[in-house]
């Protein structure tokens, strides 16, 4: 026993000598080997100090510390005598840095935006290889998943290099295929169409959506998963999505679906401050029963939440936070949308970051709040969503600081800018003759936020090329403005019996004047030359010749689709009137267009549209053969375009008046073991008639109508549709076609 007490009095007598003994009170810090940096930086990034109490074991921490700085590629340090030495060796600065092997300046600049080695500062051979790694990352979200990246560095004098990165970029990665794996419930064909990337064709020459680029493939995620909520599966996981190599420079994107039950609305409640008035919102509560046991859409969801901070903002005039708590119960989901209300702050500054191109009142005009307004989250996150709207940056981000002022906030946004060029092109061929499509557009034009489109179309028939500017915020009105410029050539001999060349211009607005109703208001302007053919009639030959003609035009759009792409519920409801001005004529046209979309059963999706369409002349005149109306041929399929209707001599000379309804819905189970068929069933109806200027021609006043199937095919040329159709009823000059085809794709 006397001994274990010796020998721990040892130990604990050991353990406080070594402790103390190697404890000093540094008298001096000397440093050796800096040239360019001061002793007094050196002490400083050390973190010791002139009578500092100091272990041995805290040597360490000094070293590790100097390293840390990345200004030293040898560091050593001793603890003697009270004395701290310090010896270094200083990296080299870099003088220049230089990438090769890319042309495109954008990327370059890309490049060089990620780098955490730059001219004048400190080079590290750890940071180097980090850096070869980062190129390497950058240029496969480009598409390069093959590029190589070679680091060079040149020793120059006074501890000075150069770094150049020599790249070989290789070919970019193509998207071979695109497979969806899972219990995905609908066809591969419609959920190719919901994506942004497509497989890659030997003739998609000018299309970047061929290549793989990270970037897309989380937005394809995104669309993906936003489709699936609005189909009612609120618990949907897209798992995973990655990429496998088949062949060459080809990858295969695989997308793994797990839509998990199908959800409906059930109880939904909104829960109010004690101070807010329950009667605002009494709309909400309507809109509530409307929903209940339909299928969830979480569309309808931000619907009510926009809904509910427009009433909080506009009638409550506070400031709120809404919350949304939602329990699914046996597959019916039940929402309680809370608001709570905060405290009052006002809006000290607003900052805007990282916009280069676009200009800053661009972004300015999509806040929802300015400096000095009342603060509120609500509208924060609206002007975020807003700009993101804009399409003009990669990632938007804001920060919320406390102001300087007494219940103030400073709100800092930062904007990563992308390529807002585009171009396009694209061909067809039917049964009705080919198409050739080309367009170049840019989205935010000198960084002035105005889109500039520049397209042709070409056919057999027509040639049209249009230049149009639009500035969608004109004088921070909210309302968009545009002008267009348009050459039209239309040969219509063998079918009209005349050939009409236009050129002029259209400048308007439009603007959303209530709820999802918009408003519109144009003027344009055109110099038409008629032409006719020997085997023209009297009268035709009568109104050939140079017309010049200035109409407004009124548009009035009530849109209560679910979504504009791919509708599945909803309906639109458009008229637009075009008064003459100036007319030799005098042609008023009317045309109204009714749309409504539903799902009459499981995977069905089903429309019904009208169209009501008049040109007459409001002083009695003759109307232009060109303003005289055809039944497009998607609204009455079974006939050929064009040649149906009233006939003067051997031309089908069109109507004064055009009406037509159709039917159309897609029958699930007809192509169930193929991925890319989709069929159809439809009813089309249709007449046109009238011939004012000779009223002895017959105006074909019969209604004509079809019954048929139609199969949507998505080939490895592009998306093929074709229609078997039935005529019902038709007048004896019509001429009918049961077979109809079109197959298109873009390059």
């Amino acid at each position: 026993m006397k001994l274990l007490k010796i020998f721990s009095l040892t130990i604990l007598f050991n353990f406080f000598f070594l402790s103390f003994s190697y404890s000093e009170i540094v008298k001096e810090i000397r440093i050796d080997g800096n040239e360019r940096i001061s002793d007094e930086i050196i002490s400083m990034f050390s973190d010791i100090e002139i009578g500092q109490d100091i272990k041995s074991s805290d040597i360490n921490k000094i070293i590790k510390n100097l390293y840390e700085t990345n200004f030293f590629i040898n560091v050593s340090a001793s603890l003697n005598n009270s004395i701290i030495s310090i010896i270094v060796d200083e990296a080299p600065l870099i003088e220049n840095i230089i990438i090769t092997g890319i042309k495109a300046k954008k990327n370059i600049e890309l490049i060089k935006n990620n780098f955490k080695l730059k001219s004048r500062s400190s080079f590290n051979n750890v940071q180097l290889i980090q850096e070869v790694k980062t190129i390497e990352s950058t240029l496969k979200t480009l598409g390069y998943y093959f590029a190589k990246v070679n680091p060079y560095v040149e020793t120059l004098d006074n501890k000075m290099v150069n770094i150049e990165y020599k790249i070989e970029l290789g070919d970019k990665a193509k998207i071979g295929k695109i497979t969806f794996l899972g219990d995905k419930i609908f066809k591969d064909r419609k959920l190719k169409n919901i994506i942004i990337s497509e497989e890659y064709k030997f003739w998609k020459f000018i299309s970047g959506k061929k290549y793989l680029q990270e970037q897309l493939i989380a937005i394809d995620k995104r669309l993906l998963t936003n489709f699936y909520l609005n189909k009612g599966f609120y618990n949907v996981k897209i798992n995973s999505s990655f990429a496998k190599l088949i062949q060459n420079d080809e990858f295969e994107i695989i997308f793994n679906v797990d839509p998990g039950k199908k959800i409906t609305f059930n109880e939904m409640n909104i829960i109010l401050p004690d101070n807010f008035t329950k009667d605002n919102y009494k709309n909400l509560e309507d809109l509530f029963i409307k929903l209940k046991g339909k299928r969830y859409s979480i569309n309808s969801v931000e619907k009510i939440v926009n809904q509910i901070d427009k009433i909080t903002i506009q009638d409550e005039f506070k400031t709120s936070k809404a919350f949304i708590n939602e329990v699914v119960i046996d597959d019916k989901l039940n929402i309680d949308f809370i608001i709570n209300e905060l405290d009052k702050f006002f809006v000290e500054k607003i900052n805007i970051f990282g916009n280069n191109v676009t200009r800053e009142n661009v972004i300015r005009n999509q806040l929802e709040l300015n400096e000095g307004d009342p603060f509120s989250e609500i509208l924060t996150n609206k002007s975020k969503n807003n700009i993101k709207s804009l399409n003009f940056f990669k990632n938007v981000k804001t920060q919320i600081f406390d102001g300087e002022g007494f219940n103030s906030k400073i709100i800092n946004i930062e904007v990563e800018e992308k390529a807002t060029g585009e171009i396009q092109a694209g061909a067809g061929a039917g049964t009705e003759g080919g198409t050739v499509f080309f367009g170049i557009k840019e989205n935010n034009y000198l960084g002035k936020g105005l889109s500039v489109d520049a397209n042709a179309l070409i056919s057999a028939e027509t040639f049209k090329g249009e230049l149009s500017i639009t500035n969608p915020n004109y004088k921070n009105s909210d309302k968009s403005t545009f002008v267009n410029l348009k050459a039209i050539e239309i040969d219509q001999l063998v079918s009209y019996g005349y050939k009409t060349n236009k050129t002029g211009f259209e400048l308007g607005t439009n603007f959303e004047y209530l709820e999802d109703f918009r408003l519109g208001l144009s003027t344009s302007t055109f110099l038409e030359k008629i032409e006719t053919d020997s085997t023209a009639s009297t009268r035709q030959n009568a109104q050939k010749g140079n017309y010049l003609d200035t109409f407004l035009r009124f548009n009035f759009d009530l849109d209560k689709r679910n979504q504009k792409f791919r509708t599945s519920e909803g309906y639109r409801s458009n008229y637009n009137i075009n008064i003459p001005i100036v007319s030799d004529t005098n042609t008023l046209t009317n045309v109204y267009n009714y749309k409504i979309y539903s799902e009459l059963y499981e995977n069905n999706l089903s429309s019904f549209s009208l169209l009501l369409k008049s040109a007459t002349s409001i002083t009695g005149d003759d109307v232009k053969l060109s303003e005289r109306l055809t039944i497009p041929s998607n609204k009455l399929r079974g006939f050929e375009r064009g040649k149906i209707g009233p006939r003067d001599g051997a031309d089908y000379i069109g109507g004064n008046y055009l009406t037509a309804i159709n039917f159309q819905t897609t029958i699930p189970g007809l192509f169930d073991n193929s991925q890319n068929l989709d069929g159809v069933l439809f009813f089309d109806a249709a007449n046109v008639w009238g011939v004012d200027y000779d009223f002895s021609i017959d105006d074909g006043s019969e209604i004509r109508s079809s019954i048929g199937i139609g199969v949507d095919w998505l080939t490895v040329v592009g998306p093929l549709n074709f229609s078997l159709t039935e005529v019902i009823s038709k007048s004896d000059s019509d001429i009918t076609e049961s077979f109809k085809f079109n197959l298109g794709t873009t390059f």
